[in-house]
């Protein structure tokens, strides 16, 4: 080798070294942004769930707030549909007696009072007779020969409920099949 190769070598050897610090606060900078981008895209998805939770959250209160009477109305209707009861049994002449017009007036008027209340608390009766049988709406018990299309709702022999936009119980009918 001779001088002037050991000073070509000598010079790139300096301006590697003099070039080595940028290149390594170069890859430096370029590892710290990609940890900032990583930051924050973490960030963001943190961000997405805290919100989702807060959503779910809410909307559980909100269904918690509107439903939470349920059990109880189950167990009231039970009540609602005994006075129906009696007061379907009670025959004409002791609806018409003077002494019993007064006990028939007071139970109609608990009756009327009841779906009162159960409208203001958004339970309905789901209409059943005469519409086609809904699965969701109606539990068919019988099915009866009849005129009528087959999948029509001819009897109901327990009225149902929904409160608000739920199930509260299925109305119990009888369906028409095709006659023989």
């Amino acid at each position: 080798m001779t001088d002037n190769d050991d000073t070509q070598a000598t010079d790139l050897r300096e301006e590697t070294a003099d070039a080595a610090p940028e290149l390594a606060e170069h890859d430096r900078i370029g590892e710290l942004e990609h940890q900032l981008a990583e930051a924050k895209q973490n960030v963001l998805y943190a961000q997405a769930e805290v919100q989702n939770v807060r959503r779910r959250a809410e909307r559980e209160a909100q269904d918690a707030r509107a439903y939470a009477a349920t059990n109880f109305a189950r167990d009231i209707l039970s009540v609602s549909d005994n006075l129906a009861r009696g007061l379907a049994a009670m025959p004409a002449d002791l609806r018409a007696d003077d002494k019993m017009k007064g006990l028939v007036a007071g139970l109609e008027a608990t009756g009327r009072e009841l779906d009162t209340v159960f409208a203001r608390h958004g339970i309905t009766k789901i209409e059943a007779m005469g519409a086609m049988l809904d699965p969701n709406k109606h539990q068919a018990m019988v099915e009866l020969p009849s005129d009528a299309e087959p999948g029509t709702i001819v009897q109901e022999m327990q009225v149902g409920y929904m409160i608000k936009d739920r199930l509260l119980r299925p109305a119990l009918v009888g369906v028409a099949k095709k006659g023989e």
